[in-house]
């Protein structure tokens, strides 16, 4: 008999763009969820850093894999984004996301993104909207 997929498995299964940029959902509970993602050269900006839009890509993804996880279709309806530090070629960054208010509709996120000395790189708040509809499969 095949076992149904789970959040971790339909994220990183679905989301293309994540998955193109090499951010993969290791962890997802009903509290947090975990994304992780090594700084490749593609993921650096003109100044030889990596680029702000590939940390939102990360932390964003931690965050759909905790809005979602119970099935129905979240989608995120705000998000602000504080770069704290640089993140450099070869670092492995790791998004954890936690539920402050898992509310029926409008759940609440927090993000920490930090590199592998847990030296933090940035910060992300969100919000999203949560659906009748399940999340498709």
């Amino acid at each position: 008999m095949e076992q149904p997929m789970n959040i971790k498995d339909i994220l990183n299964t679905t989301d293309r763009f994540a998955a193109n940029v090499g951010c993969q959902i290791t962890e997802v509970d009903a509290t947090h969820a975990v994304a992780e993602m090594t700084v490749a050269k593609e993921h650096l900006n003109a100044g030889g850093v990596c680029q702000g839009g590939a940390l939102f890509t990360l932390a964003d993804l931690a965050m759909a894999a905790l809005m979602n996880h119970q099935g129905n279709l979240t989608l995120g309806i705000s998000s602000n984004v504080m770069f704290l530090s640089s993140a450099v070629e070869g670092d492995r960054l790791r998004a954890e996301a936690v539920s402050i208010n898992d509310h029926r509709r409008i759940p609440f996120v927090e993000v920490r993104v930090t590199n592998q000395d847990g030296r933090q790189i940035c910060y992300l708040t969100g919000m999203g909207y949560r659906k009748d509809v399940p999340l498709a499969k």
